[in-house]
Order: C-alpha cells, then structure tokens, then sequence
C-alpha cells in the first residue's frame, strides 16, 4: 500500500503520475500562481490599489503561505524521488535543483518586502514576484519536451545565432558605407549602425532611424527581406523539434501502456 509520502509525490510530480494531464493538486497550483502574478501586476497600478492595500496585501500573505506549504511538502516527499535518493541527503540535493530554486524565489519577494526600507527595494521585491510564472513550468511533461527539443536541435540553433550575427555585423556595415555621410548621428559608425539592422532583421521596425540614400534604401529592402527568413528559421527548427518529441514521447507511452496489459493474468 502506498504510504502517504508516495501519494503526495504522485500527485505533485508530474513525472510519477501514470495518467496524463495535470493532477488536482498541480491544477490548483497553476490557478494559484496565475491569480499570483495577476495580483502582483495590479499591484504596481495605484487606481487599483489606492484604499484596497490592506486586501492586496492580506492576498499576498495568503498565497506566500500556501507556496510555503508547497515548498515543504515538495522537500518532504523529496526522498520518494529516484534521482534524490540516489544521494545521502535527499532532500539537500532537490533543495538545490533548478525547479527548487525558483520555487523559493516565488518566496522571498514577499518576506523581504516587508523590511524593504526605500521606494526603490520595495518596487523591485513587488516586480520580483513575477517569477512564479516560471512555477508554471514544473506542472506540465511539456515542458521537458520542450528542453529536450532545444537540447536536440543546439547545433541547429546555434548555426541560426551566429548566422544572424553574421547577418547583423554585415548590414550594420553596408548602411554605415551608404549613410555615414548623409547621417553621422545614426550611421557614423558601424556600432551606431547596429541598432537599424537589429530593429530591421527583427521585422520591428521602429522607424526611428531609417536609410534616406538611394543607396541605403537599396540595401534596407534586402535586409528587411532576409530578416523575415532569418526569424523564420529557428521557429520552424524548433516547431519541428518540439513536434518530433512529443511523438516519441506518446509512442513511449503508449508501448509501455501496452507492455502493461500483455503483463497483467
């Protein structure tokens, strides 16, 4: 019979459920930590603050209590994990894991706001409650789907960034060529000129510098058309990367789904 440990890692590890999807305990989580942030935006707009702080600030207290429960139960049932108790102390090593980390970064914010003594630490330990949107990322197996499609296509995705820098480093040198003269404030140099090619291969387009040679005009269309292909190529490497993974992943699964029944009298 399972123990009550083991239960609760079940349900708050998405990874030892064998059903899919969120459990009930990770659902009120994710509503939890989005009504979080939402707080936590509204609480920067004094219209919506103004004569209420005492509510927003009983919220906020709430939530932080039930993020600390969460943190504890999750260093509790942290031995039932097989990569943690691989080691001495189990609880140290997922103290220290990425996911833990950030789960006591959705902490602290509120516990040192309240000695926060300027304006300014106490507007930064505000906005710093925004990172318990990266919580979201420890409730769903898509997510490691997700790493695993960049970690499969890094070589990819390397070539893509040091091609776009390649790109950047070349257009920033052609419009300094065709407008240093006509515009040395914004085209003087080959640095001044980076700000143009980021905007223009982002597909942004500010319109705050812009080429007004013939020339430089010439070369700002054919900059603008590479930058649509060049934003292009990594989303398809990783669309297809990630669409790649969560294949193998559903076949995985569904052989050992499989493998289970021929298994069972």
């Amino acid at each position: 019979m399972a123990t009550l440990r083991h239960r609760l890692y079940c349900e708050l590890d998405p990874g030892a459920r064998e059903r899919q999807g969120l459990s009930l305990a990770n659902r009120l989580l994710v509503y939890l930590i989005l009504l979080a942030t939402a707080l936590a935006v509204a609480d920067t707009e004094p219209m919506l603050t103004g004569g209420r702080e005492h509510l927003f600030r009983a919220a906020e207290l709430l939530l932080t209590g039930i993020f600390v429960v969460e943190y504890a139960a999750r260093l509790w049932v942290a031995a039932e994990n097989p990569v943690c108790r691989q080691s001495r102390f189990p609880r140290l090593r997922y103290a220290l894991t990425p996911a833990a980390l950030i789960d006591l970064l959705a902490i602290l914010p509120t516990l040192l706001s309240m000695g926060a003594g300027s304006a300014l630490f106490l507007r930064f330990f505000r906005v710093l409650r925004i990172l318990r949107l990266a919580k979201l990322g420890r409730t769903s197996r898509a997510w490691d789907d997700l790493i695993h499609a960049f970690r499969s296509r890094r070589h990819e995705l390397y070539l893509t960034i040091g091609l776009a820098g390649l790109v950047i480093l070349v257009s920033s040198t052609l419009l300094y060529l065709a407008e240093a003269d006509a515009q040395p404030d914004k085209f003087g140099s080959i640095p001044r000129a980076f700000w143009w090619s980021v905007v223009t291969l982002t597909t942004v387009g500010y319109g705050d510098v812009f080429p007004v040679t013939p020339l430089g005009k010439l070369m700002s269309g054919t900059v603008a058309v590479a930058g649509i292909g060049l934003i292009a190529l990594p989303a398809g490497i990783l669309a297809g990367a990630f669409s790649e993974t969560m294949h193998r992943r559903r076949e995985t699964e569904t052989a050992a789904r499989a493998a289970e029944q021929r298994a069972e009298p």
